[in-house]
């Protein structure tokens, strides 16, 4: 029984969570109960706490208080949707209560969950029962409990997550949404398994390996095991794809057998992962793109560290890139605040270049890629923000999964006043980009964007990722689904006919204006069928054919 941790104890412990989450992120992913292809809660906690492995990996510490605030940094810059806000939260309390301890017993590591849970609360504006904060909180409690019968860490985790696991199990009786699905809290699961991983670890458990459809993956070559002779091709690459929904890789994969060898795939739902030996990375990557959008490479030449080795010389890696890039941005200002040259700047989440082409004209200072299944890191919008040379930086997130990441921004950036405008689509985006005055004042343009974004009404029509039965709708995967303010207004196997009872519906007939944003899968043929119906059901409305270019919705429709 382990009783006393340390900061290197628990960093290892962080990063087995951190491996034990995305060992079953899909799993997680799977209790969305909306059967929309977003931005999961498994993918979202998964990406956060492993910015915090990564971190740990990089930055020892033997303290606890270090190590902890080392996690909660690491934790806030990588958040990434409204699970991984929350998940940042409980580690930044958990921080707060082990700052300058060198090493943690059972009632200091309980005391700090119970701070997490602390912090999770007082920062969500309406905290809802039966979601990650019940399951943390009962767990906290149990921790406590736990700790004043035998003060070990171990056994106050062990304790945790029975307690846990039970309050996951009454989740479905807590939530009607979750009732009606007969589905467990997506992110109280995810927080549950983030405990296990750091529970096994203590118990000396193997971490287990990171999901990739089933197909391990390398990251790179044993570039030490190699010789001249064993190299047929010269580039070690690997690399990450978002995929394109709906479209099959395996023409990529007879492809990439056709310009190398070694090749795995490791795919799931929203990406796959790549390691080829090739002549020709650049070949690669450039075909990859046909599949979905590239987000992440790493080449090696294997010749180069195959002679240094054998030289007796390290290896120059991608690893040193780290380096160099700090390196570079010490030349180059990096992620340099920018002074001010004017009042008020603008930082809008957007997908698709038609969207960023739109903000852009209006004036945006910088857009950030990103909305459905890609909800940028807190860090990425801290980054942009910082880039923007204003004394006062509007956020528009245009995604109700964004906001909270961009409202963690607020007072991290020096020398900025960050106002986050709660836009839940891009169409309140751009309503409150254009209400923006220079010339007033900063609480009353606050003001006037907050009501320009409240009178936009937005429908959007995508597809259903899976079979569900949600709401009193027979959903089937594949269907045509149309949703209106974030809520399901009802699905067609035919897009035509859905269009035309969207167009139908009381926020369009009452509109005075309609605008028609396309996405990347809508031909122009097709978008201007869309625009014929809209004309036709709506014929008071001044209408406005736009292509937004973004992924996963066919249509964004706006309203006013």
């Amino acid at each position: 029984m382990v009783d006393i941790i340390d900061g290197a104890l628990f960093q290892r412990m962080v990063i087995h969570g951190s491996a034990s989450i995305s060992a079953q992120k899909q799993a997680i992913n799977d209790l969305n109960v909306f059967p929309v292809p977003d931005g999961d809660t498994g993918t979202n906690m998964s990406l956060t706490i492993g910015t915090a492995a990564a971190e740990a990996k990089k930055k020892p510490a033997q303290s606890i208080g270090k190590a902890a605030s080392i996690n909660a940094s690491a934790l806030l810059r990588g958040a990434r949707g409204n699970s991984g806000v929350i998940l940042s939260l409980l580690f930044r309390g958990v921080s707060k209560g082990l700052k300058e301890r060198d090493e943690a017993d059972g009632a200091a590591f309980a005391a700090a969950l119970n701070e997490g849970v602390s912090a999770a609360y007082k920062a969500v504006m309406k905290p809802a029962e039966g979601t990650i904060l019940t399951v943390s909180r009962l767990a906290a409690a149990k921790a406590s409990e736990a700790a004043q019968e035998h003060n070990s860490v171990e056994a106050v985790l062990e304790a945790a997550i029975a307690e846990g696991q039970a309050a996951l199990a009454n989740t479905v009786n807590q939530n009607p949404v979750l009732k009606k699905a007969g589905v467990v809290d997506a992110g109280g699961k995810g927080f549950l398994c983030i405990l296990q991983g750091m529970l096994d670890e203590l118990r000396g458990l193997p971490v287990p390996e990171e999901e990739d459809g089933g197909l391990p993956v390398k990251e790179g070559a044993d570039f030490g095991a190699l010789s001249e002779e064993d190299i047929t091709f010269t580039f070690d690459t690997v690399f990450i794809v978002r995929k394109t929904p709906g479209q099959s890789i395996e023409p990529f994969r007879a492809y990439l057998n056709g310009i190398g060898d070694s090749l795995v795939i490791g795919e799931d739902d929203d990406s796959f992962k790549v390691h080829v030996h090739t002549d020709t990375p650049g070949a690669a990557l450039s075909e990859a793109q046909k599949y979905g959008t590239l987000e992440l490479a790493k080449i090696e030449n294997m010749r180069t560290q195959a002679e240094e080795l054998a030289a007796g010389k390290k290896a120059q890696s991608t690893d040193d890139l780290d380096q160099v890039e700090a390196e570079l941005e010490g030349h180059e200002g990096g992620d340099a605040i920018a002074p001010p040259e004017k009042k008020y700047g603008v930082v809008a989440v957007s997908a698709g270049a038609g969207m960023a082409g739109v903000f852009k004209d209006l004036g945006v200072d910088g857009v950030i890629s990103g909305g459905q299944t890609m909800n940028p890191s807190t860090e990425d919008i801290c980054r942009e923000i910082a880039r923007t040379p204003a004394e006062v930086v509007f956020v528009l997130p245009n995604n109700k999964n964004i906001i909270m990441a961009a409202q963690q921004c607020v007072g991290l950036i020096e020398g900025k006043e960050v106002v986050v405008v709660p836009t839940r689509t891009v169409p309140q985006g751009i309503s409150a980009m254009l209400v923006l005055d220079p010339e007033a004042d900063t609480q009353t343009n606050a003001a006037a964007m907050e009501e320009a974004r409240k009178n936009v009404r937005t429908c959007e029509v995508t597809y259903a990722a899976r079979n569900s039965d949600f709401d009193g709708f027979d959903i089937h995967e594949g269907d045509y689904m149309a949703l209106a303010e974030g809520q399901l207004f009802g699905t067609d196997r035919a897009i035509g006919s859905l269009l035309e009872r969207l167009a139908q519906a009381d926020s369009q007939q009452n509109a005075e204006f309609i605008s028609i944003f396309y996405g990347e899968d809508v031909s122009e043929e097709q978008a201007n069928e869309a625009l014929s119906i809209f004309q036709k059901q709506c014929p008071n409305a001044e209408i406005t054919l736009l292509s937004g270019g973004q992924p996963v919705y066919y249509y964004m429709i706006s309203a006013e």
